[in-house]
């Protein structure tokens, strides 16, 4: 018995070695990845090279970005979000940092809410970071992943670029899947892009700074052209011969005047001036679908995850922190 179990062992254990092997393919691209990597920015090419192939590839993490929680219906994904302990867990943040939080939107005009919510969103306000090293996730996409490759090679030369710039420790960075990092899971480019030092203290720190981690967030809303003080989305009832509407794609495209004269009516809302432009968003709620006005500021959300899932996700939970916010508030 003992045997069989060592044999079972063994062969469980040459399996798993065998489907995390790098290819002498995927060997000789790191090499010449290296060498760009060396032309391109000085780095040491041996160095490089050896960090690559130390790495793990992850046959775990390929099966995870080709199954996305986006790819859900939204009665299957809104649950996962507008959840009390999340609505509870902004709340806290939204506490802890209050003064914080009231600077950055005065100066960014983001809403704190908003930005608690991405946090949520993406975290549950830090409490999962991601359980990925980095460097794992971004080389097996990158060398593994042909569907993305050229994307994720791009993210690998960003995150050797931000290591050198920010002191962040190629070997030990922690995320997602996808390599994305910190409280506000940036992707490389986007943190070597859009964060922002706001503590002050020479480097930008999206694990352990919220100063960082808010004002990079809301420094990420109003480069992609937040407006302040303007609608989000509208829930709508009524219309007809919508589909092509929906159609038209997550970028507002459409006047809402056009969408009014179809019978189209927001509920929660008045409606824009008839020339403002919008999307039509249709979401899947289970028994029947729900359509909803996609103003600027909801495309500006999907710019930090290209879904209307994900936006939608961000911006009901921001309503109820709000709500629940100005409840506890009252109650002190």
């Amino acid at each position: 018995m003992r045997t069989i179990t060592r044999l079972l062992l063994f062969f469980t254990l040459t399996l798993t070695t065998v489907a995390c092997a790098h290819t002498q393919k995927q060997t000789t691209e790191y090499k010449k990845f290296a060498l760009e990597m060396a032309k391109k920015h000085n780095f040491n090419a041996l160095q490089v090279e050896r960090l690559l192939t130390s790495t793990t590839f992850r046959d775990d993490i390929i099966a995870a970005i080709t199954r996305p929680a986006e790819s859900k219906a939204w009665h299957e994904y809104r649950p996962i979000f507008l959840k009390p302990d999340r609505i509870a867990g902004g709340v806290r943040f939204w506490q802890e940092n209050e003064a914080l939080l009231a600077s950055v939107s005065q100066e960014y005009g983001v809403p704190a809410e908003i930005i608690v919510a991405i946090i949520g969103v993406e975290t549950r306000y830090g409490k999962h970071t991601g359980r990925y090293r980095v460097v794992d996730a971004l080389t097996t996409l990158a060398f593994g992943y042909p569907k993305r490759a050229d994307f994720f090679r791009r993210e690998l030369e960003e995150f050797l670029l931000l290591t050198r710039e920010e002191g962040v420790d190629q070997e030990s960075a922690m995320g997602s899947y996808a390599g994305a990092m910190g409280k506000p899971q940036f992707i490389s480019s986007s943190y070597r892009q859009y964060a922002v030092d706001h503590d002050a203290d020479g480097r930008r720190d999206l694990w352990n700074s919220n100063p960082d981690i808010i004002a990079s967030i809301a420094s990420y809303f109003k480069t992609h052209g937040w407006r302040t003080n303007q609608p989000i989305t509208l829930l709508t009832q009524g219309g007809e011969d919508l589909q092509r509407f929906v159609d038209a794609g997550m970028k507002p495209s459409i006047q809402v005047g056009k969408l009014l004269a179809k019978g189209v009516r927001p509920v929660n809302g008045a409606p824009p001036a008839p020339e403002t432009l919008t999307s039509l968003i249709k979401l899947d709620a289970g028994e029947n679908h729900e359509y909803w006005l996609g103003l600027h500021n909801f495309y500006v959300i999907t710019r930090y995850n290209h879904s209307n899932l994900y936006a939608m996700a961000v911006y009901q939970l921001s309503r109820e922190i709000h709500t629940a916010k100005q409840a506890a508030d009252a109650a002190r």
